[in-house]
C-alpha cells in the first residue's frame, strides 16, 4: 500500500474525481461562510475569485508539514541525485509532466536528444519505484512538485 507515514500510521487521499466534476463551479471555488457546509446552496459572489483549478483546492486543504513530507519522501532522492551527480532529474521530470509524457515534445523543449529523457525518466523510476506510464505515479509526481 502506498501512503504517506504519520505518527505512525499511513494516510492515503482518496478523492472520487466522477462526483467532483458533477460539482456546479462555485461549490468548488466559493469560500466558505463562517459556519456553512459545503453543501448549503446560495448564489455565488460576484465578486469571487477567478475559478482555481482542483488540485490546487486539494492542495490548500492539505496541512503544510504532510504536503511538505509527502513531498521530500517523493522527490527526495531525485534531488539527493541531482546535487551529487547535476543530473537534473527534477527539470526533467517537471517537464516531462508539462508536456503530458511526450518523449520528443519534452526533449525538444529541453534541448537534448529523445533518449536523454528516456534515460532520466528511467532514473527517476529506478530511484523513486515509481513507473511514470502509470497515472496514478504521475499523478503523485504532479502533486509533489505542486507543493515543493
Amino acid at each position: 500500500m502506498r501512503g504517506l507515514p504519520w505518527r505512525g500510521r499511513q494516510l492515503e487521499v482518496r478523492v472520487r474525481v466522477r462526483e467532483l466534476l458533477e460539482w456546479p463551479a462555485e461549490r468548488l471555488v466559493r469560500p466558505l461562510a463562517a459556519g456553512q457546509s459545503p453543501d448549503a446552496g446560495g448564489p455565488a459572489d460576484a465578486d469571487a475569485e477567478p475559478e482555481r483549478p482542483s488540485h490546487e483546492m486539494l492542495l490548500a486543504s492539505v496541512p503544510a508539514a504532510v504536503l511538505r513530507s509527502f513531498s521530500h519522501r517523493l522527490l527526495g532522492p531525485l534531488q539527493e541525485y541531482d546535487d551529487r551527480h547535476n543530473a537534473e532529474l527534477i527539470g526533467t521530470l517537471r517537464s516531462f509532466l508539462a508536456c503530458d509524457g511526450s518523449w520528443s515534445t519534452c526533449a525538444s523543449l529541453l534541448y537534448v536528444h529523445v533518449n536523454t529523457v528516456r534515460y532520466r525518466i528511467s532514473r527517476i523510476e529506478a530511484l523513486t519505484g515509481r513507473d511514470l506510464s502509470a497515472l496514478a505515479d504521475r499523478v503523485d509526481f504532479f502533486l509533489a512538485l505542486r507543493g515543493a
